[in-house]
């Protein structure tokens, strides 16, 4: 779990990890999009990271406005999330610690 910003903490979207402000039900005072900075922070990058990877379509993300004011959706992030934890197996199944385990 980590904290973004104005008090509102990042769950896993399966309810685990997560606490609602005081007197609200779970999920209720959680914004449905992150800035690029509340991205950056949960996934402990530099926010041009971030936008690396927005600009680069690799996260989704949305632009409101003229002025460059980007929004990453908390689904597509965990779904980023989850793709990258599969890549990650995969590469790592491909290329493993003792080549002995590959056989």
């Amino acid at each position: 779990m980590v904290q973004l910003t104005k008090g509102v903490e990042m769950t896993d979207f399966e309810g685990r990890g997560g606490s609602a402000p005081e007197g609200e039900r779970p999920g209720a005072g959680e914004p449905g999009f992150l800035t690029l900075e509340d991205v950056a922070r949960y996934l402990n990058v530099s926010v041009p990271q971030v936008y690396a990877l927005v600009r680069s379509r690799e996260l989704p993300a949305i632009k409101i406005g003229g002025r460059g004011v980007w929004r990453v959706g908390r689904q597509q992030l965990q779904e980023y999330i989850d793709r990258l934890h599969r890549e990650t197996q995969e590469w790592a199944k491909a290329h493993p610690l003792n080549p002995r385990e590959a056989e």
